[in-house]
């Protein structure tokens, strides 16, 4: 057998067994098998953490799966909402030309405030045309201020989709499916705006 360099203490040392790993030195050895055994948790703790994270990404899955229309409208909702005030930050507005900022106090700076409210146009819910930017006084004190949004959402979008957007009375119905890749999309397009 050639010689090897030991890789505790780097001499060189003539090998009397196939697989010696160091030199005969009780040192060496010793360093040997305790950087060995750590190596040997850690390669054993990272496949616990991969094997809990599969677990949980099982879970999650049969989870969404059994998951109810309005349990996931709820869901899309949140991503759609999130993803208007993520676009819309920074910009006035749209009722009254305040500056939307994100200070961080609980419950948000302002809202995703619907042109036609959900309640007489649930079909507009997640209509992007419907839904802009609106500090938390207009849209809960002054009930969605629909004098201010008007015009404002006319210079944002134009007047022919605004009157598009007044006169649409199409009932939408979304299958299960289409609310998961709907929700899926905000989710990515939130993620795409913070980048």
């Amino acid at each position: 057998m050639r010689q090897r360099k030991c890789p505790e203490c780097s001499d060189k040392f003539q090998p009397t067994r196939q697989i010696q790993p160091c030199c005969d030195k009780d040192a060496c050895r010793e360093a040997f098998a305790i950087r060995h055994a750590e190596a040997t948790r850690k390669r054993r703790q990272m496949q616990r953490v991969k094997t809990v994270r599969a677990e949980k990404r099982v879970i999650a899955e049969k989870l969404e799966s059994i998951k109810t229309k309005p349990q996931l409208v709820k869901a899309l909702g949140i991503a759609f909402r999130a993803w208007v005030r993520a676009r819309d930050e920074g910009n006035p507005c749209i009722s009254c030309d305040k500056p939307l900022i994100k200070s961080g106090k609980p419950g948000g700076d302002y809202d995703a405030g619907h042109y036609r409210s959900v309640g007489s146009a649930k079909h507009l819910e997640f209509d992007e045309r419907n839904v802009h930017g609106q500090c938390k006084h207009c849209n809960d004190k002054l009930k969605g201020n629909p004098q201010g949004y008007r015009p404002r959402l006319i210079e944002r979008i134009g007047l022919e989709h605004v009157e598009a957007l007044e006169a649409d009375q199409d009932d939408r119905k979304y299958s299960k499916d289409e609310l998961r890749s709907m929700r899926t999309a905000y989710v990515a397009k939130l993620k795409e705006l913070r980048k």
